[in-house]
């Protein structure tokens, strides 16, 4: 269940989100749509790369929006793709954001890992998104960079230089998640979050708490997730 006192967001209508980063990022992305959908705001669900196609929520056109926003559910817009997934929508559809109460965007991939190094044209941030939330699994903790962080071996980060077999360590994952060249890539002056999703035993949390104080340290906002099997994308 998402807590409106740690992401305040979720209580404010007019918010355009972009979630980068890896680990449960698209689940987090239709919970969070769906916990404003529920409220009967009109929401709009988009990716600026390339998205699983929801099944039961996509409006190929203006119609079906408008019929899934009267129905009480989120919309999920783009152009169908290859794989069936989707990319960025239709310029037509695109406007209908402007009578959206939340949007929110799915604006990299990486490839179901738990955490990644963008590359240089990653992430996709539209001009219009105020808020970004760079998620990463904690299920990546104490395993090979190379195995768990999406690029880590082709990209080396200067601002981690570690080899990739070493062990991704909580202080690393805060220094990914925090560095301008990783979690925080082109953000600028939006507000920004860490989330640190896959809490899933009472070891990860410590881990967690510990990597959201290291980054609370530099002033950064960091919430700590979980979500059941059934409830994953």
């Amino acid at each position: 269940m998402l807590n409106e006192k740690v992401l305040p967001f979720l209580a404010e209508k007019g918010h355009i989100v972009s979630l980068v980063g890896g680990g449960g990022k698209t689940t987090l992305l239709y919970a969070m749509a769906d916990h404003c959908a529920r409220k009967g705001w009109r929401v709009v669900v988009m990716t600026t790369t390339r998205i699983r196609q929801s099944v039961a929520y996509y409006a190929p056109d203006d119609a079906a929006l408008t019929t899934l926003w009267q129905a009480g559910h989120y919309a999920v817009i783009g152009t169908p793709a290859e794989n069936g997934k989707l990319t960025l929508p239709p310029q037509q559809l695109l406007r209908r954001m402007a009578q959206a109460d939340a949007v929110f965007i799915e604006a990299d991939g990486a490839k179901h890992h738990p955490c990644k190094v963008p590359a240089a044209h990653e992430p996709v941030l539209l001009p219009q998104s105020d808020i970004v939330l760079a998620v990463a699994g904690l299920s990546a903790l104490g395993k090979p960079l190379r195995e768990v962080c999406f690029r880590y071996e082709t990209i080396r980060p200067q601002f981690l230089a570690t080899a990739p077999d070493a062990p991704l360590t909580p202080a690393m994952l805060a220094q990914l998640l925090a560095s301008t060249q990783g979690g925080r890539k082109v953000v600028g002056d939006r507000e920004f979050y860490a989330v640190l999703n896959q809490v899933d035993t009472p070891e990860l949390q410590q881990q967690g708490i510990q990597i959201q104080q290291l980054l609370r340290q530099q002033g950064i906002q960091c919430v700590l997730t979980h979500f059941k099997e059934e409830e994953r994308a």
